[in-house]
């Protein structure tokens, strides 16, 4: 085996060669004669794994103690104590163990043909939100999509990268920013409304087919929130919040069923980011919680990134890290289920996997 330093880990060759000798490959089934070479995420902090780090902007989480319980205990960008959703994927769907940013300098051929990651924390599907965070909008991630290609086809040549592309799994989580920053924050909610899904149809245009987009979460139940809309002496979730949140979902899972019946050779999939965070807040002891209502991160109750400096000892007692995202824990609970229910939708559409 090749030493070297493992893109998404950071660690020493030796570290590598232990970790990739133990990593036990996939844990989700995917349907016969069917494969998933790669995946590539898009979207906000709760799936940026460290492109932040190499732009100027606060929205950062490369310092402990974010990344406490990631190997080796390295803070690597990741707004979380561990792994986030893009590792959860490709390790349970055992391609590789992590997936790395695609900013990161020190990418390898192998790193692109397996996938990469081109989210940015504190991005939204509005423009004016990555503006006003400093961080590449969902545009932005794209034309480095573009760019990807380029090298891919480089590496791997036109057919094989064609391959790559169509057999691959894509994946867009964004929309809470928007609300805070642009709905709320900066009276938009007059104009801004769920997005047209041109980015959408620019990863179809360049050669995606199976293409996942994670609804809205809870966001009336997220720490920061309860804090902020705090009424009376108990932190209850925020009605109003999560009704936002379920009409955006009702519009998203509408447009996305559209979309598919326009392309029928697209795989577009509503991954429901709603309905189960909010069964594991609602029920914490059948998923094995005890704290819903902060993260685990300072007082648990306002603080993300930069204002994340200490953490609890007993994360896996929490749903939240910070105020704002789940744990390693949760995440693991989240995806390992988004991909049972989702996978031979995936594959075979509406269509019964054989």
């Amino acid at each position: 085996m090749k030493m070297k330093i493992f893109m998404c880990l950071k660690l020493f060759p030796l570290l590598f060669v232990l970790f990739s000798s133990s990593f036990s490959g996939a844990l989700i089934k995917v349907p016969e004669n069917a494969t998933i070479p790669a995946v590539m995420f898009f979207g906000d902090s709760v799936v940026d794994t460290g492109n932040n780090n190499y732009i100027t902007t606060l929205v950062r989480a490369n310092f402990l103690p974010y990344g406490k319980d990631f190997i080796a205990g390295q803070p690597t960008g990741r707004f979380s104590n561990g792994k986030v959703p893009p590792d959860l994927f490709v390790e349970e769907l055992g391609i590789k163990p992590c997936l790395p940013p695609y900013l990161d300098p020190s990418l390898v051929d192998e790193d692109l043909l397996t996938g990469v990651n081109f989210a940015s924390g504190g991005s939204g599907y509005d423009p004016l939100t990555s503006n006003t965070m400093s961080v590449f909008s969902l545009s932005d991630q794209l034309e480095m999509f573009e760019e990807y290609i380029i090298k891919l086809k480089k590496i791997a040549g036109d057919e094989k990268s064609s391959y790559i592309l169509r057999e691959s799994l894509f994946v867009v989580v964004s929309g809470s920013n928007d609300i805070w920053n642009s709905f709320f924050n900066n009276l938009r909610q007059f104009q801004y409304d769920v997005p047209s899904y041109t980015d959408l149809l620019e990863l179809y245009r360049l050669g995606a087919r199976r293409i996942g987009v994670f609804s809205m979460p809870a966001i009336g139940c997220m720490p920061s929130q309860i804090t902020i809309r705090r009424i009376g002496l108990e932190r209850k979730c925020v009605t109003e919040y999560n009704e936002i949140a379920q009409l955006f979902n009702k519009k998203l899972l509408s447009a996305l069923t559209s979309l598919n019946a326009q392309f029928p050779q697209a795989k577009m999939v509503y991954l429901d980011f709603y309905d189960l965070p909010l069964d594991m807040i609602s029920n914490p002891q059948k998923f094995g919680f005890k704290i819903v209502d902060k993260g685990c991160c300072g007082t648990g109750t306002f603080e993300t990134s930069l204002l994340c400096t200490y953490a609890c000892s007993n994360e896996d007692d929490y749903i939240f890290w910070d105020s704002f995202h789940p744990t390693e824990k949760a995440y693991r609970i989240l995806i390992h289920q988004m991909l049972q229910e989702n996978i031979n939708y995936f594959i075979c559409g509406k269509s019964l996997c054989s």
